[in-house]
């Protein structure tokens, strides 16, 4: 029997320990091969040799010019390409700012989770198996649609970001950037051993040492280095946040900058964004904190252009994770306006509610000629002043306001901060609950996944399904819940 082939088959038997990125929680999901979407989604065949054993899918604009970018999309353990195209949100963006998509899978044949082999080296290192088979779908994409090889993106959640941190270190000089979601540094694990081990806590490592495991991913290679992205939940208990810090630390290390950031900033869905600039001052790495989450990829849907995805298992309804890694990446600056886009406006405030309405301000950005203001991702307004009053709201309902400050040419700028904004009155929602993680379940406004408990709408962990861990939870809109341990007013 051919080693390559003996080696896939102990791979298949190996305990599902490899991978606790979901190994205990998805055992009910299945990893059948998904059939291409109806006008979407479509398998390619004949990609090259294919040394990695896996399956080619890709979704591109109808009117994609040729020179547009070019992102890889890897799904996380037990997710297929179809998951990873149904519900990340980057076909939103493909079509917005004009992009070919590639979405690998593998497949049970290759794992018996169907993981990306991010902890195998003969799997995740340059030239070799699954990381050769990704790179040929590159190269094939680049031919087929005439994508621009200067802009080349990778991004993945779980283990598909394990994957993406080894890429991004086995092929710099393919990838302009990366973007790691619940993920592990590059090299964190090189046995299946190892895996579980990196998932709860890698190695406490120098920065200058994780640093040392991307240099070694393509020996004499001088740069430039892709721009890294690090997304991470503080309550992801599969993937554990120290992998984010990892991850900065090796990432900042390989650009030469320290861990310090220049500049921090609040995101919606309770995320920070801490930036690290490089020598020019542009940003080369960023991490995004997002409060409560759990294990997977953070989205948020609806119709707004920062807003994205659908919620399923492992994509989470926080903060639409794709458009501002994209917007990291420069995708936007194909769109009219987006080359100078006007910046955000600051100091976005609730002025004061109703049972009806409610009231905003935020601070003039010079070059404005109006400002769109959007509810819940969908605009709602444009005034030429700084100040606006929304109407024919619903009572006790809670609101997301974002404002952007447009152009003389109607193009919107970068979108700001989120307010929420409660209206007064009401008995559909705003109520509150204080009652053990057991009791919330009972009770309809929590469910359990894979032990712990899940506030149902915001999908936030909290923690333990036991008669031992209590939280308060506020109801807002009716059927929704988030955590307000540190105050609740119905």
């Amino acid at each position: 029997m051919r080693p390559s082939i003996l080696r896939r088959l102990l791979r298949r038997v190996a305990s599902t320990a490899v991978l606790g990125l979901v190994a205990a929680t998805l055992s009910t999901v299945g990893a059948t091969q998904p059939a291409a979407a109806a006008g979407g989604l479509q398998q390619v065949t004949g990609f090259g040799t294919n040394p990695g054993n896996l399956q080619m899918y890709e979704y591109a604009p109808a009117d994609l010019p040729a020179g547009a970018p070019l992102v890889i999309a890897l799904h996380g353990c037990t997710q297929t390409a179809n998951d990873y195209y149904t519900n990340s949100g980057w076909p939103k963006y493909a079509d917005l700012w004009k992009f070919a998509v590639v979405f690998p899978q593998t497949t049970s044949a290759n794992n018996s989770l169907s993981c990306f082999g991010w902890f195998d080296p003969a799997e995740d290192t340059r030239g070799k198996g699954e990381a050769a088979s990704i790179v040929q779908m590159v190269e094939h994409a680049k031919q087929q649609y005439g994508s621009d090889g200067r802009r080349v993106y990778v991004t993945g959640l779980s283990a598909g970001g394990g994957m993406t941190a080894d890429l991004l270190a086995a092929y710099p000089d393919v990838f302009a950037g990366g973007s790691v979601a619940s993920g592990l540094p590059a090299q964190c694990a090189t046995s299946q051993a190892a895996a579980s081990g990196c998932q709860t806590g890698p190695q406490k490592l120098t920065p200058a040492q994780w640093g040392a495991k991307v240099r070694a991913g393509f020996p004499g290679y001088t740069g430039p280095w892709p721009r890294v992205a690090i997304w991470q939940g503080t309550s992801d208990y599969t993937v554990y946040p120290a992998n984010a810090t990892a991850l900065r630390d090796q990432w900042t290390d390989v650009w030469g900058i320290g861990q310090t950031p220049s500049s921090t900033d609040t995101l919606p869905g309770n995320t920070t964004r801490s930036v690290y600039n490089d020598a020019s001052g542009k940003p080369a790495v960023e991490t995004y904190s997002v409060s409560g989450m759990g294990h997977g990829l953070a989205v948020s849907p609806g119709s707004g252009t920062d807003r994205c995805g659908s919620t399923a298992a492992y994509f989470l309804n926080s903060i639409c994770s794709s458009y501002y890694t994209g917007v990291f990446w420069g995708l936007d600056q194909g769109t009219p306006g987006g080359e100078n886009p006007l910046p955000a406006p600051s100091g976005l405030t609730v002025t004061g509610v109703t049972g009806t309405s409610a009231a905003l301000s935020w601070s003039a950005v010079t070059g404005a000629s109006s400002y769109a203001v959007y509810r819940n991702g969908t605009e709602v307004g444009r005034p030429t002043s700084t100040a606006f009053t929304d109407t024919g709201l619903s009572a006790g309902t809670a609101y997301r306001y974002t404002v952007a400050a447009v152009d003389g040419s109607g193009a919107a700028g970068t979108v700001s901060a989120a307010v929420t904004a409660t209206t007064t009155g009401g008995t559909g929602g705003g109520a509150c609950y204080t009652a053990t993680n057991y009791a919330q379940v009972a009770a309809g406004r929590a469910h359990t996944t894979g032990g712990y408990v899940y506030a149902n709408g915001s999908e936030q962990n909290m923690g333990l399904y036991n008669v031992f861990v209590t939280h308060t939870l506020r109801e807002s809109p009716a059927g929704y819940f988030v955590i307000a341990d540190t105050g609740c007013t119905a």
